[in-house]
């Protein structure tokens, strides 16, 4: 039989893991939403889900990672948004699309497990603490991209893609945490272009 496209096949060994691994994550989600990250155990999971806690930790290595997602994964995603922006186009527009890319796709941030997983990260000091981690590690990954927008020396062009970068995570942050306030209300990335719109009004035309 002819194979359609050039898509790889798919290995049911992977998918069967990822299933299991996304309905661990589930429950662990329902746990978090109830009783809180940190009053919430392993041992916890381990029973909702119906397994040991060794078989949780063949999943995810620490409970922090069933909430905060493998950072270079959605780093690629803005790496390669920012790769095709426009050379002259201003930086802060380009941030805005790049982190709208992630807005759009991905984990599916605008679902309603999207929702609860950020408020569940903003209820915890802890899963904070690794949120700024992976802005970090975004960070470093796109920091050559965005330099090659600014003119003047080495060490000048990494210290303003690097201003660049935070500022528009900071917006990034912000937006998302008024879209849980607003339990969804408003679209993520709404919020995000008033967010960035606030610290760089467009200008009229």
């Amino acid at each position: 039989m002819a194979r359609h496209g050039t898509r790889e096949p798919m290995n049911m060994r992977d998918v069967a893991r990822d299933a299991v691994r996304a309905r661990v994550a589930d429950y662990a989600l329902d746990l978090f939403v109830e009783h809180g990250f940190d009053n919430t155990t392993v041992d916890d999971i381990a029973d909702a889900a119906g397994i040991s806690p060794r078989s949780f930790f063949r999943y995810f290595a620490t409970k922090e990672d069933v909430v905060i997602e493998d950072p270079v994964a959605n780093g690629r995603t803005l790496a390669d948004a920012l790769a095709v922006r426009p050379a002259g186009e201003d930086p802060w527009d380009s941030m805005r699309v790049t982190l709208q890319a992630l807005v759009a796709g991905g984990s599916d941030p605008e679902s309603r497990r999207g929702l609860r997983t950020m408020r569940v990260v903003f209820g915890s000091a802890t899963l904070r603490a690794r949120n700024l981690e992976k802005h970090l590690t975004w960070a470093q990954m796109i920091t050559p991209l965005a330099e090659q927008r600014f003119d003047g020396d080495p060490a000048e062009r990494r210290f303003r893609a690097q201003t660049l970068i935070h500022g528009a995570f900071t917006c990034f942050d912000v937006a998302l945490a008024e879209w849980v306030a607003r339990d969804g209300a408003t679209p993520l990335a709404e919020l995000l272009d008033i967010a960035f719109d606030e610290l760089h009004p467009p200008v009229p035309r």
